[in-house]
């Protein structure tokens, strides 16, 4: 699995072109009826802002960091637990990890919209469509909130503990 996160955090087009293929599958899984290559456009290019953001995001985390190299081993180490021994990459991942907190700092005011969001999207489904689309909508909504809050708490406590880590000076293991 680390080989696979490597893989995936160096290279952004591989990253654009699995979530195309994964959103493709699942729109043509909710709404069969429709072209398989008018799917594949139109996700495509609905991708892109979200590549957009993603772009402007590590290019401010790889300042932090140094390079793409230095970016995906401070993350492997924060995903570890493994503190920085070096002064210089204890400073790169004391400014990665503040960057991470300070644009994490509304993830609780920005889940429960996006709740509300995905509860009215599923209601406006059942108004308008058939079950099938209004199971789908739903389960994917309940499942993606599930992961997004226990996988934000995750980071969120990995990140406060190297913080602490990196203030205190002494190496720390972080609980996965």
């Amino acid at each position: 699995m680390d080989r696979l996160n490597t893989l995936i955090s160096r290279h952004l087009w591989l990253q654009y072109v699995l979530s195309v293929l994964a959103a493709s599958a699942l729109v043509l899984l909710l709404f069969p009826g429709r072209s398989p290559a008018s799917v594949l456009v139109r996700v495509a290019f609905s991708a892109l802002g979200g590549i957009a953001v993603l772009t402007a995001m590590r290019r401010k985390e790889k300042r932090a960091a140094g390079s793409t190299d230095g970016l995906i081993t401070l993350d492997r180490r924060l995903r570890r637990g493994e503190v920085p021994t070096a002064p210089e990459e204890r400073q790169a991942m004391r400014d990665l990890v503040e960057q991470r907190l300070h644009r994490s700092r509304h993830r609780v005011a920005a889940a429960v919209f996006l709740a509300v969001l995905l509860t009215a999207v599923v209601v406006l489904t059942a108004l308008t469509a058939g079950a099938r689309q209004t199971v789908g909508f739903g389960v994917f909504s309940a499942v993606f909130l599930g992961w997004l809050v226990v996988h934000g708490n995750l980071q969120h406590r990995r990140l406060r503990t190297m913080r602490e880590a990196l203030t205190t000076g002494a190496p720390q293991e972080s609980r996965r």
